[in-house]
């Protein structure tokens, strides 16, 4: 064992929606011990499936939360993403609630450290995919909202906006995953609009193509006056420290510059939106939950950890002086703390909302009074580490489950999400309004909450909600339900 911590790409610890690679060191909870990882064996020659197989299941033994559920028996003639889908201990809502739902394997582990710190290829709109009406086979992409800057953006497309079909082709359920992941970084996308209460196709196209880009979680944020209340208003899209390879934490100081306007300005409430926000380092949502938190400091705690049998003792090895603490997360110290002046928190949720976005409201709960508005959170009360081959031999990069997140009070029971106070749901058939839009139905949701009156014209509460097929936001986020196929294999619609 090495008693240095060190940032270690091959392994880093988080607990997110897809948990990402730590790009820079702060405290011991973002860094891994020098464990057992296993490196390819094989020196020389081509990179056989049978040699991936083997990496692969070396190191579930030692890191997946559940390596005791490993089959005994295995078929190593699989493909390496069918063998690992063959490892897992499978998930199911009725036999077995509690089993895995969220480890996968991505062909390219260089996509895929990329990708979890917020870098992909992408035109920069985040789009939630329905059935256009219940009884159809059309689809459509409603944009959530769109990257500043980016190529979307540059086209106009703005939240709200619906897609029908791409390249001329006509969305439907037997063709929504290969023509969205369709080659080419240009395509040609066809839009409709809202009349009344109704999809009504236009004539209006938009050519964009896709770039590399690095998204900035730190999306917007604003204080409002209402009512004689001071509110700061908070769009987080996912917990990263700092750009991709950028070996620094840009965003959590932009985390911190937006507290000390809140501050400054006085507020006496907080909304947190976090509803499109699939997770993140374990680090960014300490640095947010010590912003807000009643109290908090470093001497209190903010989360804490169960790994298996195997690696329990590994950590406790690694740092005798800690103790029990080392699998307990502790706030930091931040200068900008708003917990003494704000009366409660309002987080807004969705579907969307999962893993440290939940351990953020777990967290925060024994020290203070949390209230979710919106729709049920995911439910993702488990950790994952990217594992890649340090010798780089295997270019492949797996994403097992290898841990469990309680809060002080050891609750962790929120693997079914987190039900809302007040339930608000984004209508398919209903005009949307733009974040931070006092009329948007969530956010105005929450200023009643704090004032009792509504603030603005609120969109119609009794909309059409046709059933949804999945969300760009979960490529991202390396979600259970993907649709996106194309970079990882074994996870099909």
């Amino acid at each position: 064992m090495n008693p240095k911590p060190q940032c270690w790409y091959a392994a880093a610890f988080i607990l997110l929606s897809s948990a990402l690679l730590v790009t820079s060191c702060r405290k011991n909870e973002d860094v891994a011990p020098t464990p057992t990882v296993v490196s390819s064996t094989v020196t020389t020659g081509a990179v056989t499936d049978g040699e991936v197989n083997d990496w692969i299941l070396a190191n579930m033994k030692y890191w997946y939360f559940w390596n005791d559920k490993l089959p005994a028996t295995t078929d190593k003639s699989l493909t390496p993403d069918k063998y690992f889908e063959s490892l897992l201990y499978k998930y199911d809502a009725t036999a077995n609630p509690t089993g895995d739902r969220f480890s996968w394997i991505q062909k390219s582990a260089d996509e895929l450290k990329a990708s979890l710190s917020g870098e992909q290829t992408t035109t920069g709109m985040e789009f939630k995919l329905f059935l256009r009406e219940s009884n159809s086979t059309d689809v459509i992409a409603k944009v959530l909202y769109v990257q500043r800057g980016s190529p979307a953006d540059k086209a106009g497309v703005k939240r709200g906006d619906i897609i029908t079909s791409v390249n001329g082709t006509k969305l439907t359920t037997a063709n929504y995953s290969s023509v969205i992941n369709s080659e080419g970084a240009t395509k040609t996308y066809g839009f409709a609009t809202i009349e009344g209460n109704k999809i009504v196709d236009t004539a209006a196209t938009k050519s964009i193509t896709a770039v590399v880009y690095q998204a900035n979680p730190v999306y917007l944020d604003s204080v409002y006056t209402i009512q004689g209340k001071k509110i700061g208003y908070l769009v987080y899209n996912q917990f990263v420290p700092g750009p991709n390879n950028a070996g620094t934490a840009d965003y959590d100081q932009q985390l911190r510059t937006v507290f000390g306007k809140f501050k400054a300005s006085g507020i006496t409430e907080l909304v947190l939106d976090l509803r499109y926000n699939p997770g993140g380092y374990v680090s960014s949502s300490t640095v947010l939950g010590s912003l807000i938190g009643k109290g908090a400091s470093s001497s209190k705690l903010f989360y804490k950890k169960e790994y298996n049998k195997t690696l329990t003792p590994d950590y406790q090895a690694y740092d005798k002086s800690k103790g029990t603490d080392s699998f307990n997360g502790f706030f930091y110290d931040e200068p900008n703390n708003v917990g003494g002046s704000i009366q409660r928190l309002y987080v807004l949720t969705t579907s969307g909302s999962a893993s440290a976005s939940e351990l953020l409201i777990n967290g925060l709960r024994p020290y203070m009074e949390v209230i979710t508005l919106g729709t049920t959170s995911y439910g993702k009360n488990v950790g994952s580490v990217t594992i890649t081959d340090t010798k780089g031999r295997i270019k492949w990069g797996m994403q097992p489950i290898v841990s469990k997140t309680y809060n002080s009070l050891n609750q962790s029971d929120y693997s079914t999400g987190f039900v809302p106070k007040v339930e608000v749901r984004e209508f398919t058939n209903v005009v949307w309004k733009p974040l931070g839009d006092i009329s948007d139905a969530l956010l105005n949701e929450a200023i009643f909450q704090i004032t009792g009156s509504r603030s603005g014209r609120v969109a119609a509460r009794n909309g059409i909600e046709t059933p949804v097929l999945g969300s760009s936001i979960e490529r991202k986020a390396g979600g259970s339900n993907m649709f996106f196929t194309e970079n990882l294999p074994g996870l099909n619609p």
